[in-house]
């Protein structure tokens, strides 16, 4: 059996909003609009499981790839969900936190993502950190960057010290990575903080997650052994 503990921080990859409106002869615009209702509803399924911090990948540093009109949509889409679901965190004490390049997003955007942060950021019933103009790679690289910048002294770069530079250092790495629609691969998401991740994917689009479907993520993730690279002690469950 698992160590039977709840995992501390969940990633959610939300994959397949576009191919599930298309498959209901959509445009992918409602696809996106759903997939935002979906987010709100896993986040309270999250509080109420118990999780302390839920990372959802919203917009990859891959995303500006897409369309101009899809790309627009999405960040009107963000502005608006960041504006309309102030009340929602207050009212249910979460925080919100955020990774990603902010100075590359649009001085709206980056305005609500500063207020609603800074609102928030006593709240400690649950973390959500919305992952918008992120990648892992460009994390990565930001990272080094800040160290070579704000080198106030003569530390060297070394894995015991590296976390100090990412987005968030004070978050805890994901015990629990969620992938949706079916694709089996991390996309540029949390790169270094899923080194030893465990990973669980689902065939189902993300517009089509439940709170069940989280639910026995979280159940199947709980029956897993971590070793980290160590052997496994099956004993102490004994």
């Amino acid at each position: 059996m698992g160590d039977k503990k709840l995992p501390v921080h969940v990633g959610i990859i939300m994959d397949g909003n576009g191919r599930w409106a298309q498959n209901l002869g959509k445009p992918r615009s409602f696809g996106h609009q759903e997939g935002l209702k979906t987010a709100k509803k896993i986040a309270l399924a999250a509080l109420n499981e118990g999780v302390k911090y839920l990372s959802l990948y919203v917009f990859s540093t891959e995303n500006w790839k897409r369309t101009e009109e899809e790309v627009s949509f999405l960040m009107h889409l963000i502005k608006n969900h960041l504006k309309t679901e102030y009340d929602f965190y207050m009212e249910k004490g979460i925080r919100v936190l955020h990774s990603g390049d902010l100075a590359r997003l649009p001085k709206e955007i980056q305005k609500e993502i500063t207020d609603v942060t800074e609102a928030t950021a006593s709240f400690d019933k649950l973390a959500v950190n919305l992952a918008i103009n992120y990648g892992g790679r460009d994390e990565i690289i930001r990272a080094v960057n800040r160290w070579v910048k704000n080198r106030s002294n003569t530390e060297n770069l070394e894995e015991n010290n590296f976390y100090k530079y990412l987005d968030l250092p004070d978050m805890p790495d994901p015990d629990l990575i969620i992938r949706t629609a079916g694709d089996l691969r991390l996309s540029n998401f949390l790169l270094w903080e899923s080194a030893y991740s465990e990973f669980y994917f689902s065939r189902k689009t993300w517009p089509e997650w439940t709170e069940e479907d989280f639910s026995n993520a979280i159940q199947d993730y709980m029956m897993r052994e971590r070793k980290f690279g160590a052997l496994y002690d099956r004993k102490k469950d004994e």
